[in-house]
Order: C-alpha cells, then structure tokens, then sequence
C-alpha cells in the first residue's frame, strides 16, 4: 500500500508586542508527536486557551484542564480525539500521530490580568516516498550496522535525546555529546553505539538480536519538541540448507557483483577462507580441517576442484557434496567502505529420511502429488 511522508512546518508568532515577534520552523514525518510550548509555569491563576482556526480544542481553568471534543469544549473538534495532550504544569500542548488534517492557525491565550497571545502556523505537507516504512522501520542481519536518521536540520540550540526501551543511551547538547552514561547502557552497548553530531543520527555497530525493539529520539527546543519512534528487528541471519549427498549446494548472495567489490567465503568455527572476489578476479582455495593433522587426509582439501564462483553475482556452489561439507558458511561483502554479512548452515545428509525430505519437496515445487499420498497406508 502507498504511504505518504508527511513534513509539518510550525511558525509561532508572538504577538503580545511587535518587537517581541519570533519565528520557529520545525519539520516531523507523519505519525511522530509536536508540542506547542507556552513558554510559562502556571500557578492556577492563568486561563490557557488553545484554538485552531477559531475552534477552541483545549483548555486550562484553574486547576482543571479539558481537552475539547464534543460537548467538552462550545464548538469542539472531532479530528483530535485522542491524539491531544495538556501539560498541566506549563499549559504546553502535544499533538500526537500528526496528520495532513492538522495544518491550520494555532493560538495559544494566556489570559490573567491581561490577554497575550502566541500564533503557531502550523502546515503538514505531503510528499509521495515509499521510503516511510525504510525510515521508520529497520531490520538488519546479526553483526551488520543500523543508523537511525531523524530527518530534521539540525539546530545547535537544540537537546537530542535517544532512548531505548525508555533507557537513555545518548544525547546531543549544543556541542557536547553523551553515550550510555548508566551502567545498564554500557553492559548492553559496549562501544558499539556511534553519534553523528552534525545531524544527530544514531548508528549501533555489530548489532545483536537483543537491540531490537523501540528507539526514541525526543528533539527538544525553547519553543517546540518532537518525539520520533524507529522499530529496529535484529535477526540472526542464518540460512538453512539441506542437501542429499551428492547433489550441488549453491549460497546465494543476493547481490549483483560491482567493480570494487571484495566478496570473501569462509568455512567453519575459524573462518578460514575458501573463495573470494578481489578487483574482478576470483579466487578458490582448497580447505584443510587441521594443518596438524596429517593421518586424516579426508579432511585435507576437502573442497578442492568442487567450488565454483559465479563471477556476476558471487554466489558459492559446492559440486558432488559430500556429509564432510556440512557446516557454517560465512560471506562477507565489502562494498564503497560499508561490510555486510551472511550466514549459511549446511547439512549434507545420506539418511534415507533426508533423501524422503529432499523428494517431497521437489514434488510440491513440481506441483505433483505429494510424496505422502503415494505411500501405501498401513494399519496398526
């Protein structure tokens, strides 16, 4: 389904005097929360009014608060149900999960022994992107990196605050930055969190499933704040494959093979290396299990003449697989400075139930009778 990115623009205007008039620009993606601020502490003394387009949406008596709709508030509004927030302390109003329908004048009256006014113009713009779900959402791979972007220019008056799971793990002020000042940040993110202090970005290096979850990004400003929300999903990356002996094992990598690129494949627990792509030549090597070991000579070489690299795409494919080829394969591709990772666990079996398995799924994927209906039936 299309989605829409949304960019508010907020202008607040100060109206009590002219010499006191300010501007204040902001731009948020649709679904985050703003709040207007007042400016004051009130001490139950004040009336605070808001209006959008002459259509009161809440307000602060005393020491009641209403935030209008229906019959709450003369001439209330229905497009706000639920998505409006008062702070009682200071009469700041939040607006949550920001839509194009909320564009419009906003005035804040603060009327004690005289009226003043502040005008917030607040237009929510619509740009076509399929990228919605790419900024707000994040998936990685286990040990690949995720940054997080909060698509606003930066202002150097400006407090950026990240959160975890509510737990602050950084946070920009002016031009000094924070990481992880609690105990609990540093044991989960040990030195692997990365601040870009001219966008305020957030990057989490060498991921791990357990940093999946919400990430918060709370801007705050004199005259507005933004909360932004980012869902990252953190998978362990391992791609199951199972063949009978003797058939060919192909891992994909998913990619067409560029210029630069450096492709590596490694086998085992160490890694060792087996085949690689390196400025446009390709590699293959012969494995040997355990260069001590010198009386097992199945070990030794065990890929020799059965890889093949496909030099478009950098895929790995094991001939005539023996059950000695079972195991954890990794790929790493290096391109324009950037690493990412994959990982194949291979089982090469020569068990009769395998041999059943790999026949079964060949029927479906040939849509014929599954293997199961032609078994004769026994009875018990």
């Amino acid at each position: 389904m299309a989605k829409n990115i949304f960019f508010v623009s907020l202008f607040a205007l100060l109206t009590h005097g002219v010499s006191d008039i300010y501007q204040v620009s902001v731009s948020v993606i649709s679904g985050d929360s703003v709040t207007l601020h007042t400016g004051v502490e009130t001490h139950q003394q004040e009336r605070i009014r808001w209006y959008i387009n002459d259509i009161r949406i809440a307000q602060i008596n005393g020491d009641k608060s209403d935030i209008c709709t229906d019959v709450q508030c003369k001439d209330g509004d229905e497009r706000f149900r639920d998505r409006l927030k008062l702070d009682h302390q200071t009469g700041s109003l939040t607006i949550m999960n920001i839509r194009t329908t909320d564009s419009g004048i906003y005035i804040l009256q603060i009327i004690k022994n005289y009226i003043s006014e502040k005008i917030f113009i607040v237009a929510v713009h619509s740009f076509s992107a399929a990228e919605l779900d790419e900024i707000k959402k994040k998936s990685a791979k286990k040990g690949e990196s995720v940054t997080l972007y909060p698509n606003v220019i930066k202002n150097p008056n400006n407090v950026m605050m990240w959160y975890f799971n509510d737990t602050l793990i950084a946070e920009i002020t002016g031009d000094q930055s924070k990481i992880c000042t609690d105990d609990q940040c540093k044991e989960r993110f040990r030195d692997r969190l990365k601040l870009d202090h001219q966008t305020g970005s957030l990057t989490i290096m060498n991921t791990r499933t357990t940093d999946s979850g919400l990430y918060h990004l709370q801007i705050n400003s004199s005259r507005s704040s933004i909360l932004k929300r980012f869902g990252v999903n953190v998978t362990d990356g391992v791609e199951i494959v199972l063949k009978v002996v003797g058939q060919s094992v192909t891992l994909n990598t998913d990619i067409e093979v560029q210029t630069d690129d450096h492709i590596k494949w490694m086998f085992g627990d160490k890694k060792s290396l087996i085949a690689q792509i390196k400025d446009g030549t390709r590699e293959i090597s012969a494995y040997n299990d355990d260069d001590d070991d010198d009386d097992d000579d199945d070990d030794d070489e065990r890929f020799i003449d059965r890889l093949e690299l496909n030099h478009q795409t950098g895929s790995l494919t094991i001939r005539n697989s023996r059950t000695t080829d079972s195991g954890h394969y990794h790929l790493q591709i290096n391109r324009s400075g950037k690493t990412s990772f994959k990982r194949f666990s291979v089982t090469v079996s020569d068990s009769p139930e395998t041999r059943i398995i790999m026949l079964y799924r060949s029927e479906i994927t040939e849509n014929k009778m599954p293997l199961m209906e032609k078994l004769p039936t026994t009875s018990v």
